[in-house]
């Protein structure tokens, strides 16, 4: 692992989702953070050894998902599946389909493998999954703050992780979309779906994909609440990991409240276009 002193940032955005807004000054105690995301490989030793199974291999419980089709309520997950020509990009169900049989072993399907994906990340895992991951292996997820934090490599304020400089279309420094979002992918950066951990360079504290590749799970409630606060590293549930569950919801749909924890870092199909 590697060790990120503590200290205070501009936490936030104003330029790009509005929901990093507003930036605020956030101070974060010092803590260690793997330098890799987790690969198919760790999940597959921690699977191996505890016989867990991932959410995406359960059946769903009706009463988290209401309003669900029937048929749907079978072990799966969502896969983003390239559409043959423009679409709108008001309706991400022009690319994100609900897949029976995805899971972390099966990423795009029940007739998919991640054996030549060792060294990729894991992906398919939920909330629950990462945190039963990080349980067995005596760590857990960083908080909010404290990924942003590690994230910017001691850069505080820039637009990027590497700088303000966005040189994804001619020469990517991370494993994100180029081309026409969602049906055309020139893979400039090399790849359409993800990347083995470490195919790009480090941030200033040699941290790696700490944009792009995959979202990143952390141990914080989504809430649209706003404040400045103090993360430590390694501390119990409190007002220091943000939100709580009780302010948890999606401000799209606020008739289902299904509390959601806070992702960072984009993925491989990020793109300014959408």
């Amino acid at each position: 692992m590697i060790r990120v002193d503590g200290g205070e940032f501009a936490m936030g955005s104003e330029r790009f989702y509005p929901d990093e807004a507003p930036v605020r000054r956030v101070s974060v105690a010092g803590f260690w953070i793997d330098p890799y995301p987790v690969t198919n490989t760790q999940f597959a030793a921690f699977v191996d050894d505890t016989g867990y199974v991932t959410e995406a291999e359960r059946v769903p419980d009706p009463a988290l998902y209401p309003g669900a089709p029937p048929e749907n309520l079978v072990p799966g997950a969502l896969v983003f599946v390239m559409p043959p020509g423009p679409v709108h990009l008001g309706d991400f169900r022009q690319w994100w389909a609900w897949t029976p049989g995805a899971d972390w072993r099966h990423p795009t399907g029940p007739e998919s493998s991640n054996s030549a994906l060792a060294d990729h990340p894991v992906v398919q895992v939920s909330h629950t999954d990462a945190a039963a991951y990080c349980e067995w292996v005596g760590r857990e997820l960083p908080t909010e703050a404290e990924w942003e934090f590690a994230a910017r490599g001691g850069l505080d304020g820039a637009t990027f992780t590497w700088g303000d400089d966005d040189p994804q279309e001619t020469k990517p420094l991370a494993n994100t979309w180029q081309g026409r979002f969602p049906h055309e992918n020139n893979e400039l950066d090399g790849w359409t779906r993800t990347s083995p951990v470490g195919s790009f360079p480090p941030n200033g504290y040699g941290l790696y994909d700490m944009a792009g590749n995959v979202w990143e799970w952390t141990d914080d409630w989504y809430t649209s609440k706003r404040a400045s606060n103090t993360a430590h590293a390694c501390c119990g549930p409190s007002e220091a990991r943000g939100g709580t569950r009780e302010d948890s919801l999606d401000p799209d749909q606020p008739d289902i409240v299904i509390p959601r924890k806070v992702v960072k870092g984009g993925s491989h199909l990020c793109t300014p276009q959408y």
